[in-house]
């Protein structure tokens, strides 16, 4: 873990971080002047021009208008950097684009298949945690590591199927990666919760056997519920409990950079404004405040 304590290491007050996608300057107004970090999905910013997708220059132009009044991290959805056969290339092209614009902090992915055999599944479909498919992840995580040399992180992801044959545990997976690529994790609350709730996770279990020196952001969301099964859409406001948890990550992340807020574009009309900037007043208060106090 070497490389990793050698860019993140010691104990400081977390970044407040927000997801924007553009096309909503009176929201940008009032999140520039409540956060530290702006996210950045490449995937949701894109037109397509000549058969290839691109970033949109007028969403870049909004990026860039906010700089140096926040930072900038970027979160990607569709690399699929766990399928078996190869991974997504077209959002390769999307990080090169957004490197050559801006200097982000650090970058991420989902730890799961988007696509299968060649073809999008529609959603994200947790790894198989066996010894072939973390050798094929780690090798994966050091290219990203050797084109973007900047911190990567890795974002585990609901489990929506019934659990397969494993050989590590969930946190053991995720400790394994990080131990072999020096990576770093993002660790999504709102995710733990889901995972409990359908599959029976025990979150304190997994919390103690997880390393959490790697981890560098901690996401908070509100999701929604489905015929008994709790999905991660991004369509609410945090929880309590999820608060409650995420209070205990803040107390035991040494190396924790940013808490996000994370909702979808889609969202914003369903919360409105009040309620997203009420919702980070509430998160830098009752989160953030903790890591100063401690």
């Amino acid at each position: 873990m070497a490389g990793f304590e050698a860019t993140f290491s010691g104990r400081q007050a977390p970044a407040l971080a927000t997801t924007y996608e553009g096309g909503d300057p009176a929201l940008l107004q009032r999140l520039v002047q409540l956060v530290d970090l702006i996210e950045i999905a490449p995937d949701t910013i894109v037109s397509s021009e000549r058969g290839q997708y691109i970033l949109r220059p007028e969403v870049l132009d909004e990026y860039a208008s906010m700089v140096p009044k926040v930072g900038l991290i970027a979160h990607g959805i569709g690399l699929s950097i766990g399928s078996f056969d190869h991974w997504n290339h077209d959002y390769l092209r999307l990080l090169d684009e957004l490197f050559a614009r801006f200097d982000l902090k650090w970058h991420s992915e989902h730890l799961a298949c988007t696509v299968v055999a060649g073809e999008s599944i529609g959603t994200m479909f947790s790894m198989p945690r066996t010894q072939e498919a973390l050798d094929l992840v780690c090798k994966r995580v050091d290219l990203i590591q050797k084109l973007y040399p900047i911190p990567f992180l890795l974002e585990h992801v609901i489990q929506l199927l019934p659990d397969a044959p494993a050989e590590y545990t969930p946190a053991g997976f995720l400790n394994a990666i990080t131990s072999r690529t020096g990576c770093g994790l993002v660790l999504d609350a709102y995710n733990l919760e889901c995972d409990a709730h359908n599959q029976g996770l025990d979150i304190a279990a997994f919390l103690d056997e997880l390393d959490l020196t790697p981890v560098v952001e901690m996401h908070l969301a509100g999701g929604v519920e489905f015929e008994g099964f709790q999905l991660d859409v991004h369509s609410g406001l945090t929880r309590e409990t999820t608060l409650t948890l995420a209070r205990d990550i803040v107390k035991r992340a040494p190396n924790l950079r940013a808490v996000t807020f994370e909702f979808l574009k889609e969202a914003v009309g369903l919360l409105g404004h009040d309620a997203i900037c009420g919702e980070l007043a509430r998160i830098q208060q009752t989160v953030l405040r903790q890591a100063v106090l401690q």
